[in-house]
């Protein structure tokens, strides 16, 4: 617990928000030790004991969704799992939660520290507009929207086909700059920090802030596509009671 990350960005104080890590929990290896996910085929035991743990340091109540790289925003409600990518809320003490393990996590708020949500960005849901889905749920004008982006693969561990650039080009010219060629002839690598801020941007929102990591370098993280067989850590953002 003590490598988790706090974002730094300057939402208001009534925001609160973490990055939880591989360590502080119980789970076995390849799972170890902090895994919340679970649809990943560790002991369901562990991962309940490490939600628990989650759960308690912060005295928070966390609704976890079922994640399918799609564009759904639910209310954040945490006597069910929502089948969703984002969720949103102005609940306190109640925290939106994604996992990932090298999708991009991105977490928002509103300046008048109101209302927060939380998205899970893979390459398809960022395509599709999971990012601006979650946007339109804070009901708020862009301007007034800050957002942070958590710890994702990197532009120089991201290597993408032809289809996936033409998939943002296609739809927004300026993404073209998040693409170079890769030295394996008809790839590209790609920066999924800077195709989040592009979207955002298109959309009025310039006050984004995080990007930086790689989960695939970064052994505190899990990463797919370090190991396919690994577990989930969790970004989560809530309203303090």
């Amino acid at each position: 617990m003590n490598d988790w990350l706090t974002p730094d960005w300057p939402a208001p104080a009534g925001v609160k928000a973490c990055v939880t890590t591989r360590t502080g929990g119980v789970s076995l290896a390849p799972f170890d030790s902090l895994n919340l996910g679970d649809h990943v085929e560790d002991d369901p035991q562990a991962v309940a004991e490490n939600r628990r743990r989650l759960t308690e340091h912060f005295a928070i109540t966390p609704a976890w969704l079922q994640q399918v790289h799609g564009i759904a925003v639910a209310h954040a409600d945490p006597s069910t799992v929502a089948t969703a990518d984002a969720s949103w809320t102005a609940t306190p003490g109640v925290a939106c939660a994604v996992m990932t393990a090298d999708c991009l996590p991105a977490l928002f708020c509103n300046r008048a520290g109101t209302r927060v949500a939380a998205a899970h960005a893979g390459w398809r849901g960022l395509a599709a507009g999971v990012l601006e889905a979650t946007l339109d749920s804070l009901d708020t004008p862009p301007a007034e929207v800050l957002v942070w982006l958590g710890p994702a693969i990197g532009p120089e561990r991201f290597e993408v086909g032809a289809e996936v650039r033409e998939a943002f080009v296609g739809q927004l010219p300026a993404a073209e700059q998040a693409f170079v060629p890769s030295s394996n002839p008809g790839r590209f690598m790609a920066d999924i920090y800077q195709l989040a801020r592009l979207r955002l941007a298109a959309r009025g929102v310039t006050a984004v802030y995080g990007g930086g990591y790689c989960t695939v370098s970064d052994p505190r993280f899990f990463s797919y596509r370090r190991s396919p067989r690994t577990g989930r850590f969790a970004s989560l953002i809530w309203l303090e009671r």
